[in-house]
């Protein structure tokens, strides 16, 4: 079976002028593992030039330049670039360094970066126990980051009359999930889609969130764990699956009417015929967090 057959969609990524193929360009923000990973080779195994970016070294085969080079190795092209997100000035070079390298062409953001508190050991302590300045991971990363990369895509996407600008988000927008400020940030996020999406109404741009379930990264399956905090990692959904599903959604020529949208990844997937690498299909978590996103969805 092909990607194609298991999207239900064209997953060629590339637009045909004459003999030429002429590439879909992406960004994904925070690329050096787990879900930013996965949507980068998905991309890549879709024929996209994909642009991935994280705080560490590029050019020293760390992390980040293994993402691009299985994008690469996937039939796309990966280019990594090292990107602090806490930055504007490195955000807005980054995009500069695209519109330059790709004649303005940017068709997806992914925004997925994301920062661990200083001192971060996993979400064990209630609010009034952390330091006030978790704040500037967890909303300064977590949220103004993508506000200030969704400005700049827009600035790209708006003049051509199209692309896709899609947050990361997480089902601690419906239920309390980590922390405060953890649903806090997804919550915003949310509420950043669907608000750009009023503002890009005939535009041609579309805004989406999306809600993966429990991801099964790089990080639990090296801990050797069957479940997580009750859930099984055997329903889980793989980073890649996520990527599937934005891959399906970027091939979509109507994708513009869930604009403004929240979507539950283990409930869009099926609707293009989208299964996991082992071609199982995740279980959506709708029910145990009860309910589904407050906007769309």
């Amino acid at each position: 079976m092909t990607e194609a057959d298991m999207t239900g969609a064209d997953m060629t990524g590339a637009d045909m002028t004459g003999a030429e193929a002429v590439r879909k360009v992406a960004l994904v923000t925070g690329a050096s593992r787990s879900v930013g990973k996965g949507i980068a080779c998905a991309l890549g195994s879709a024929g996209w030039t994909v642009y991935v970016t994280g705080r560490g070294p590029v050019g020293v085969d760390g992390p980040l330049d293994r993402t691009a080079e299985i994008v690469t190795e996937r039939g796309g092209h990966g280019i990594a670039v090292q990107c602090d997100h806490r930055d504007d000035s490195q955000i807005r070079d980054l995009f500069a360094a695209i519109a330059r390298e790709q004649n303005g062409r940017l068709d997806v953001l992914v925004n997925n970066v994301w920062a661990a508190p200083k001192g971060f050991a996993g979400f064990t302590e209630p609010f009034w126990q952390r330091p006030v300045e978790d704040w500037d991971s967890l909303i300064g990363v977590g949220l103004r980051a993508h506000y200030v990369a969704s400005v700049e895509a827009a600035r790209m996407m708006v003049p051509r009359s199209t692309g896709m600008i899609v947050n990361i988000s997480s089902f601690g927008t419906r239920g309390h999930l980590h922390s405060v400020l953890y649903g806090m940030s997804k919550a915003g996020l949310d509420k950043m889609a669907a608000d750009m999406a009023v503002e890009l109404r005939g535009t041609g741009v579309t805004t989406l969130s999306l809600w993966p379930g429990l991801v099964k990264n790089e990080a639990m399956l090296a801990r050797g764990l069957d479940n997580f905090q009750g859930f099984p990692l055997a329903d889980a959904e793989t980073p890649e699956f996520v990527g599937r599903v934005v891959v399906a959604l970027a091939s979509d020529p109507e994708v513009n009417r869930r604009s403004g949208s929240t979507l539950i990844t283990a409930e869009t997937g099926p609707e293009y015929g989208v299964v996991d690498v082992d071609g199982n299909q995740p279980i959506s978590h709708r029910a145990f967090f009860g309910g589904g996103p407050v906007f769309g969805g």
